[in-house]
């Protein structure tokens, strides 16, 4: 979710995939962690941070959890604990109630989405864009955003046709989130067979 060559994380609700937009939710939340398994006997929940702003959660005085209707839970405590972030939510007392927080996200207005710098933006943001190569050869949209722990990749899906396209500074010549485009430089091998 930042820029192409560090892309922000708070990924969009979507569980099958990070980076993708939920259009059917008003509004739109970003999710900035998954909830693991519980921690001790009081309620307390293990949660894996999805946002590259670990620290916004010692902010947060309400979350929003659950896929199909995000709803709000007030947050009691916070804490950090070997790259995991234990969390108390209101309502949650116990060990057996927290495991049923278990593998939901926890989410966060779009509107209160941590503000980015110039030249970064959100994963979501690049799908459904159009993918152009320098040239002016249009390879078709991005589908997808893989997260991986080099660089993020780009699926572009075209005409019969997938690219994965990588996020270097080699490869993306430019970003216009205005006209939704991209314009990158293909290595060599990258979309031969599609001008060959």
């Amino acid at each position: 979710m930042k820029k192409s060559s560090r892309s922000a994380k708070d990924p969009t609700v979507d569980e099958a995939k990070r980076g993708s937009v939920d259009q059917a939710t008003e509004p739109r939340f970003l999710a900035i962690g998954r909830v693991g398994k519980p921690h001790g006997v009081h309620g307390e929940v293990r949660v894996e941070p999805l946002t590259d702003h670990v620290e916004r959660f010692g902010l947060l005085k309400t979350v929003y959890i659950s896929e199909g209707s995000p709803r709000p839970v007030v947050v009691e405590s916070v804490r950090y604990h070997k790259g995991f972030v234990l969390l108390k939510l209101a309502g949650f007392s116990t060990r057996n109630e927290a495991e049923l927080l278990r593998d939901q996200l926890l989410l966060v207005p779009e509107a209160e989405a941590v503000p980015l710098e110039e030249g970064e933006y959100y994963l979501f943001q690049l799908e459904g864009i159009a993918v152009y190569t320098v040239e002016g050869l249009n390879l078709g949209r991005i589908r997808e955003v893989i997260e991986t722990g080099a660089n993020n990749v780009f699926v572009v899906q075209g005409e019969g046709k997938q690219f994965l396209i990588p996020d270097i500074p080699d490869v993306i010549v430019e970003i216009d989130f205005d006209n939704a485009r991209m314009t990158i430089d293909p290595l060599p091998g990258l979309i031969d067979d599609v001008v060959a």
